[in-house]
């Protein structure tokens, strides 16, 4: 026992406590329900569903899609040269013919040879429905094919290209390039370009043409460059120039192009020229501006010092410097007031070369030196503007194809051409020895 007070503990004490059970370590291990079976019935049932939805969502994605709205059928990869042609054929006839409602005047797409890197005609395009075709020059066989269920609004060509203008609801929004020798899709973009318009090439760029709204495009990638007029989404306001105004005739050349404004608060229709690619898309780089002091009129030609534009009541031909604007001289013109109306597309019917530019005002082809853009000679009675082969000037006439020397317009013949009854304009081109002529909704090709 231990004395009162002790922190001793007596050995009793201790030996009548209850002993501790000893650690009988971890309780034993439940056993685990067997693994379940992927191969039921319920099981085979959801993958089947699973497939089926995922094989649904495959084929409305591919039934609604544009790649199988579209076709596209390649051809070789080259062809042989077109024949030179150093001399004028005595006389022409129909060698094939093709609809080709899409194409305003004849698309020759040009491809550089590989010798000498000269370019060269390879490819006749023509378009029509949702279909666009190249062919062969001389026999009209088509090469190559691309078609989409959509309606095409133009065909054209630059850099070796086919250019296809899709419309895909209320605007002209679907721009494909083909490779013109083969066909290959190449670049594609969508813009808002307006029914009705035209793809303008001023060498390095794409120009489409409205009354209320311009696009430019970069060449190869299709990049937009310029938008000039009304938007439809206006990110940063106030950088166009002007708002609310109506286009007429557009021209282009090579850094340049140039536009027929008419706006409400001017006096006068008003020329603008622009730069196809300014710092900024959306903010237009104005060369000139200047008014016209007239009604209805016309641009006629821009080149890198200056611009024509034609004037009505009385006619006279402007010609304007295009970087400062300021007059240059003003020469008067017989010209019908009728022919002052803005052209189909809004682009001016000229053919340039070298030294000239043949401007078709409607009723008369008119020839203008390059240098100065002045007239030097007139042909009454023609059908179009005319273009070149074997170094004369072959424009339409009712009859056939009147045959001028460029510089003085002396007439050298006629080349009886039978139209079928086709009165309207003929828009011309050749390629190698081939002459084309687009009339309306019809290409023939002449030989």
């Amino acid at each position: 026992m231990s004395s009162p007070g002790s922190d001793v503990t007596d050995i009793e004490d201790v030996l009548d406590e209850p002993a501790h059970e000893p650690d009988s370590g971890p309780g034993p291990v439940e056993e685990r329900p067997p693994a379940r079976s992927w191969r039921t019935r319920r099981d085979f049932l959801a993958v089947a569903l699973i497939a089926v939805a995922a094989l649904v969502a495959s084929v409305l994605t591919w039934a609604f899609s544009d790649a199988r709205a579209t076709t596209s059928v390649t051809g070789p990869s080259s062809w042989e040269q077109l024949p030179e042609v150093t001399s004028l054929p005595p006389s022409l006839a129909e060698v094939w013919r093709a609809r080709s409602g899409a194409s305003q005047s004849p698309v020759v797409v040009q491809t550089a040879s590989k010798e000498t890197g000269e370019e060269k005609p390879s490819t006749v395009v023509t378009g029509d429905g949702g279909e666009v075709n190249g062919r062969d020059p001389l026999t009209g066989d088509v090469r190559w094919t691309y078609r989409r269920d959509l309606p095409l609004c133009v065909v054209s060509t630059a850099w070796g290209r086919a250019m296809a203008l899709y419309s895909k609801g209320t605007n002209c929004s679907e721009l494909t390039s083909l490779d013109g020798v083969t066909g290959e899709r190449k670049a594609q973009r969508n813009g808002d370009a307006e029914p009705g318009t035209a793809l303008l090439n001023e060498g390095s760029h794409l120009i489409t043409t409205g009354s209320k709204f311009l696009e430019v495009y970069r060449r190869d990638d299709l990049v937009r460059s310029l938008e000039f007029g009304g938007l439809r989404a206006i990110v940063n306001p106030n950088k166009q120039p002007r708002v609310g105004c109506a286009y007429g005739s557009v021209v282009v050349t090579t850094g340049k192009f140039a536009v027929v404004e008419r706006c409400p608060e001017d006096a006068s229709d008003r020329v603008t020229v622009l730069k196809p690619n300014p710092d900024k898309s959306d903010e237009p780089k104005v060369f000139a501006s200047v008014l016209t002091g007239g009604a209805n009129v016309q641009l006629v030609a821009v080149t890198e010092k200056l611009f024509a534009v034609a004037v009505p009541k009385p006619g006279r031909l402007l010609v304007f410097d295009s970087e400062t604007g300021n007059q240059v001289t003003e020469v008067p013109l017989d010209v019908p007031e009728a022919d002052f109306a803005d052209p189909a597309n809004h682009v001016t019917q000229v053919f340039s070369t070298k030294t000239n530019v043949f401007w078709f005002t409607g009723s008369r082809t008119i020839a203008l030196s390059r240098e100065t853009l002045t007239p030097l000679w007139t042909a009454q009675g023609t059908l179009g503007a005319g273009t070149t082969l074997a170094g004369r000037l072959l424009v339409p006439v009712e009859n056939g194809l009147r045959v001028h020397e460029q510089a003085t317009g002396e007439v050298v013949g006629t080349i009886r051409v039978n139209r079928e009854g086709h009165t309207g304009p003929v828009q011309l081109a050749t390629a190698g020895p081939v002459v084309l002529e687009q009339r309306g909704g019809t290409l023939v090709a002449l030989r």
